[in-house]
């Protein structure tokens, strides 16, 4: 009765009652615009994401765009201007695809020499550094005594950076080579360039480096080196090795955190410099392509 009187009150006093549908009704039909608004907000929905054309491998071929790892050392600011650089320094030389393990060739600027420029050939046994600061070094044994060149890849002096060989290690360094025989890092100063077919996987050379006796610049039995052989040691020595490994490191997922740069992050970075790398790379492509030929003619 309470209920009845409250009604008739709001009926007189001029409040008109709501009606509220669920969409969920099939009884009730709908607006033809909000039927039309809601099958458009469903197939903004549905529409599947846009695939990005930044290759999966761009972290292994670019790896100095990626920042340090260590959070101290970020600076976003300092960081985006570097990379701004290096890609006006990419327009300027032909920095090629290369790992460690690949034979190459750099020739840069030298006042005292009587080219005014020097030419080293070596196999890249190390490649560290992030922006700008990104470097990488080479070995050659040349008159029976091994010589080690040190180039910072960003380098104006730098006047043309070749890749003779383009391989693979098992290592991710070969600071052992070192203590090799110089065999292993002999290479001619007139190696001709060896080209591999176009979209053709980087070969990996599985090639065991034998060292020579002890005493070493390093103590080789206790690192994980892949591309050592036999050492002949003792086996006290590999039982101080197994005493000092940290094998559950492989199981820290903080650690390898702090040392990688996120994937979203790394995303971000190749989606903003991989537009103007391509282009460049399309560019290089087009002037070898545009080489003249000259025709032979023949000697009488």
């Amino acid at each position: 009765m309470l209920l009845r009187n409250l009604n008739f009150h709001r009926f007189q006093c001029g409040f008109t009652p709501v009606f509220r549908v669920s969409r969920s009704s099939s009884n009730v039909p709908l607006p033809d615009a909000q039927q039309s608004s809601d099958e458009s907000v469903s197939d903004k929905q549905v529409k599947p994401e846009r695939k990005s054309v930044v290759p999966s491998n761009s972290r292994f071929i670019y790896p100095e765009f990626l920042p340090d790892p260590k959070m101290e050392w970020r600076n976003s600011l300092r960081e985006k201007l570097e990379r701004m650089d290096m890609i006006q320094r990419r327009k300027h030389i032909d920095i090629p695809e290369f790992y460690v393990g690949s034979i190459m060739a750099v020739s840069s600027s030298n006042p005292h020499a009587p080219n005014k420029a020097t030419r080293f050939v070596g196999i890249c046994i190390q490649r560290l550094g992030c922006g700008l600061r990104a470097n990488f070094t080479l070995r050659n044994v040349i008159k029976h005594i091994g010589t080690e060149m040190k180039y910072q890849l960003y380098d104006p002096t730098i006047q043309k950076i070749e890749v003779l060989r383009l391989e693979k290690r098992l290592d991710d360094e070969l600071l052992y080579l070192r203590d090799a025989p110089n065999e292993y890092s002999t290479f001619d100063e007139n190696m001709e360039a060896e080209y591999l077919p176009e979209g053709s996987p980087v070969p990996v050379n599985p090639l065991m480096v034998k060292l020579k006796p002890r005493p070493w610049r390093a103590r080789w039995e206790r690192k994980d080196m892949k591309g050592l052989a036999d050492l002949g040691l003792e086996e006290r020595f590999y039982e101080r090795a197994k005493e000092l490994a940290t094998p559950w490191e492989k199981y820290d997922l903080m650690k390898q955190y702090r040392k990688t740069i996120p994937e979203e992050e790394q995303k971000e970075i190749f989606a903003e410099v991989y537009s103007e790398l391509h282009e460049v790379e399309v560019m290089r492509k087009k002037m070898k392509r545009k080489k003249v030929f000259i025709k032979p003619t023949k000697n009488v």
